[in-house]
């Protein structure tokens, strides 16, 4: 790397907070991305399949206390993107976490956050392209069109709109949140209408009574509730985005805080709101894992095109799942290249200061779920969304671990912390850990693809273990250079 590149990043991190050691990566972005854009990708990372797809089967399975399962996971997932948003306030980073976790815990611990968090959004792309493809299939003009086309279609469109500007991945992310958020408060707004009117839905009375007279609460007791967390925790996935985006915004020491503060009233009302809500108008029995829980009450009522609506609107949270995961990945892998740990092409940047290396690197693994869909159609999806899961949880636990460092430094006066800070550490640090632990433990009770999934955890391990004996040479080489290029 360039001795410019080394002392750009140091003079940006200087200007912003004097001491703390730069990231080489974070050389050469563009600092195009608004508030309204931050803020949205903040929502858009809140709001996703996981609700609009995913809450039909859950409450099949756990009834109404599915609510009790999203407000504890989005405490937890608050914790991770509040202890995050402090450490972008300390020192905003393109690589985010896994800058953090060079600073905190060595060029390992940096090497395993990246390639995990590739890992998470590479296999989260390829069950994207999958849910693309398959939505796509819901309309009949386009069931002749094989699954495999249409998800290679629909990866080419987005990995075009990321190559363009960093500015056009915000509007596109923009908009994108714009349209589940206006999906979820119309809903709102019609089931409260219908839960104040008791209008009759689908030959169900709204009221409390849907719930006492099915079960209650726990219709099928305390554990459905437990083992749904897994999935659910998946369902928050992205939220960290918001310390991603934050190194390509100008102002983050506002933008952040706001951002990250207001996930949790999202969470109250957009996840938990709307399952209460579903609660109240239909039993859990109604609703199913194939159909999205909108679609269920707004046929009920006999609203004819409610199917093709929330189609779309799931198709478009896909979408912008698939967008998010190029965008972050682009930028976690140029920060890795930096150093050595990710291979030299990923560091690259076109005009537009865009790191298309990266980016196109999870692109080649979307590419093989393309051949994935062909073979497998039908347990495409199913496969790589319990794969993604394990990069998920790993993400946030060693975020959660750099966190803990960083506090125990600033107490021994190494560093300081900025106001925005994660409250009640180092409690608050240990139970996230703790739970994000036990709800990849509770794989193990799904005899199918969960146990399957928890056997690949030593087989991943060994490739990191692998790859770092590849890689440790180029990253001592690298170092070696920045080092004489400094002292120059």
């Amino acid at each position: 790397m360039s001795k410019d590149a080394v002392e750009s990043a140091q003079a940006t991190t200087r200007s912003q907070t004097a001491g703390t050691p730069a990231d080489a990566g974070d050389a050469g972005y563009s600092k195009d991305l608004k508030a309204r854009h931050v803020n949205m990708i903040a929502i858009g990372g809140a709001i996703g399949t996981g609700l609009f797809l995913g809450a039909g089967g859950r409450l099949h399975d756990a009834g109404p206390a599915l609510a009790l399962s999203y407000l504890v996971c989005g405490v937890f997932a608050f914790f991770v993107v509040r202890a995050l948003g402090e450490l972008v306030l300390y020192r905003p980073s393109s690589g985010s976490f896994v800058s953090y976790a060079r600073e905190f815990l060595g060029e390992k611990g940096a090497y395993v956050a990246g390639w995990m968090y590739f890992l998470n959004w590479s296999t989260t792309g390829i069950a994207d392209i999958t849910a693309i493809a398959l939505y796509t299939h819901y309309w009949s003009m386009f069931i002749s069109t094989p699954q495999w086309v249409l998800a290679l279609i629909a990866l080419a469109v987005v990995l075009a709109v990321n190559l363009i500007s960093v500015k056009i991945f915000g509007e596109m992310e923009f908009w994108f949140a714009i349209i589940k958020v206006a999906t979820l408060v119309s809903f709102m707004l019609v089931g409260v209408f219908l839960l104040a009117t008791r209008h009759d839905v689908g030959g169900t009375r709204p009221g409390l009574d849907v719930i006492t007279s099915n079960g209650g609460v726990f219709p099928h007791g305390m554990m459905p509730v437990v083992l749904v967390m897994q999935g659910v925790i998946f369902a928050y996935a992205a939220l960290e985005l918001v310390g991603v985006a934050a190194g390509e915004t100008a102002e983050p020491e506002k933008v952040v805080p706001r951002a990250v503060n207001s996930i949790m009233w999202r969470v109250g009302l957009f996840y938990v709101g709307s399952v209460v809500l579903l609660a109240l108008l239909l039993p859990g029995s109604v609703y199913s894992a194939g159909q999205s829980p909108f679609v269920t009450v707004l046929s009920k009522i006999g609203i004819p095109a409610a199917g093709d609506v929330m189609n779309l609107v799931v198709l478009t949270a896909a979408m912008s799942s698939l967008n998010s995961g190029l965008y972050s990945t682009g930028r976690i892998l140029r920060s890795m290249a930096m150093a050595g740990s990710a291979p030299r092409f990923t560091a690259r940047m076109n005009r537009s200061q865009v790191p298309y290396g990266g980016i196109l690197l999870t692109c080649a693994v979307c590419v093989l779920g393309v051949g994935l869909n062909y073979l497998m159609p039908s347990q495409a999806f199913e496969i790589v969304l319990n794969v993604a899961s394990l990069g998920i949880i790993s993400t946030w636990v060693i975020i959660m671990i750099c966190h803990l460092v960083f506090v125990r430094r600033a107490r021994a006066g190494l560093v300081t912390r900025p106001h925005f800070r994660l409250k009640f550490s180092p409690f608050t640090e240990v139970a996230t850990i703790v739970f994000l632990l036990v709800c990849l433990g509770m794989m193990g009770d799904d005899p199918g693809v969960g146990r399957k999934t928890l056997l690949l955890i030593p087989v991943i391990a060994l490739m990191l273990v692998a790859g770092w004996f590849g890689v440790r040479s180029r990253m001592s080489r690298q170092a070696d250079r920045e080092l004489s290029e400094l002292t120059k």
